[in-house]
């Protein structure tokens, strides 16, 4: 009989890149247990599952299911995103410097002995470069792709965990994209919390871009995930003569106020988006149905989505909130789940599709509405074990929803279809304006 190998191919890559995981040289029907560990933050996140060896005694993880273990069905980085930490605290899945590699340390128990490899996931690609960006008021960091461009950009904006999305702006810049990541709440210089800001922020964002990076053909996609896939869908309403492209992750279709974001001064139910010193009409404002008993008292693991679902009911504060997204002048991908724990972004994606439909919108939208996936859609081949955290704002305990087999599909997939949207869309850009 042959030494057992382990291998995985590629060993050190881009993180959106798959792996092929595998085993040799094993007995023929061999059970192995493979187990992975990976430090994240100030935790070690673990998965494991066993394998049974085929009649050449190989196995393949991007072909052979587990008999027992952390993930079921046929995945190959499944051991990658069952990981779960070791310990409870905060769920950090990227290294506070993305360019930090995140590294997986992947044993094999076989009859023969343990074996090891690793598995090296890199958010920022050969070439990108990191800046740091407090100009204008601006608060953010800019990431680019290698080479003198021009390069079509993106603004990254995060959800209500406030903070400078690096990670997926990284990642941008690593597929050929100037990524901006612009804070707008909990960083340095800026409030801690969502409320009463004002939305010029963003144009002054959206002009320093182009001011600054100079982008091919003047494409700047806007990008961003929960308050910011609202926000990226108001700003497009907003300043639609800037904004190229919207891709908008699990987005709310109305305004919403400061919720689990707010200053506890302003509260909750107040406004969270102030436009040439007014507040946006938001969903809780004047809500003859609205309630937040169904979160602040329904079962554990708290659902914020059950309270938002109140507010809807309210015809009229919905109309009065509502983005008016026939005004975007570009492609729209519109994602979400339909067990989305934060609130429905599943309604919301509708919303927003049929508005774009029966208003004739002239350009392509794209949805993309995942199957018992929750609010945590990110990217590819992270953990998605986390289904229940503590809000980094309120420090309220709630639930994201999903499954983590859902939200890992879900990542993969909706990072393809990001990748060909923006592709397309600066394609059509660029014809347009040449």
């Amino acid at each position: 009989m042959s030494t057992p190998r382990l291998s995985v191919e590629p060993a050190d890559t881009l993180i959106d890149v798959p792996r092929h995981i595998t085993l040799a040289g094993l007995a023929p029907g061999e059970t192995v247990r493979l187990a992975s560990a990976t430090v994240r933050g100030a935790a070690t996140w673990r998965s494991q599952a066993t394998f049974r060896a085929d009649a050449d005694g190989t196995v393949d993880l991007q072909r052979d299911a587990p008999i027992d273990g952390d993930y079921q069905g046929v995945h190959g980085l499944g051991l990658v995103w069952s990981q779960a930490p070791e310990t409870t605290g905060p769920r950090e899945l990227f290294p506070t410097d993305v360019r930090q590699l995140l590294v997986t340390n992947i044993t094999a128990h076989t009859q023969a002995g343990a074996l090891e490899a690793t598995l090296t996931q890199r958010l920022a690609g050969p070439g990108v470069t990191r800046r740091e960006v407090r100009e204008d008021g601006l608060v953010g960091t800019l990431y680019l792709p290698p080479g003198d461009g021009p390069h079509p950009a993106v603004i990254v904006l995060n959800g209500s965990g406030g903070g400078i999305n690096e990670p997926r702006a990284a990642l941008y810049a690593s597929h050929g994209y100037a990524a901006f990541a612009l804070a707008y709440f909990k960083a340095p210089g800026l409030s801690d919390y969502i409320s009463n800001t004002p939305l010029e922020y963003f144009k002054t964002g959206l002009d320093w871009v182009r001011r600054e990076v100079r982008p091919a053909g003047g494409f700047v996609a806007l990008s961003g995930q929960s308050r910011g896939g609202e926000l990226v869908l108001l700003l497009a309403t907003l300043f639609a003569a800037d904004v190229s492209a919207v891709l908008a992750y699990v987005p709310g279709a109305v305004v919403h106020g400061g919720q689990n974001a707010a200053d506890p001064a302003v509260g909750r139910d107040g406004p969270a988006w102030l436009y040439q010193g007014q507040a946006l009409p938001y969903v809780w404002q004047n809500n003859r149905t609205a309630t937040w008993a169904p979160y602040d008292e329904g079962p554990e693991p708290r659902r914020n989505e059950r309270a938002i679902r109140t507010a809807l009911l309210d015809a009229d504060a919905v109309a009065r909130a509502r983005i008016p997204v026939e005004k975007i002048q570009g492609p729209v991908l519109l994602l979400s789940g339909t067990d989305d724990g934060s609130w429905p972004s599943s309604v919301y994606t509708r919303m927003v599709a049929d508005t774009l439909a029966d208003a004739g919108h002239p350009y392509p939208v794209e949805r993309l509405d995942f199957e018992g996936t929750g609010h945590s859609i990110l990217f590819p081949f992270v953990p998605t074990t986390q289904l229940v955290y503590c809000h980094p704002v309120s420090g309220r305990s709630s639930s994201v929803g999903g499954t983590p087999a859902a939200n890992a599909l879900a990542d993969e997939q909706s990072w393809l279809a990001a990748r060909r949207f923006l592709a397309q869309a600066v394609q059509d850009h660029l014809s347009a304006h040449s």
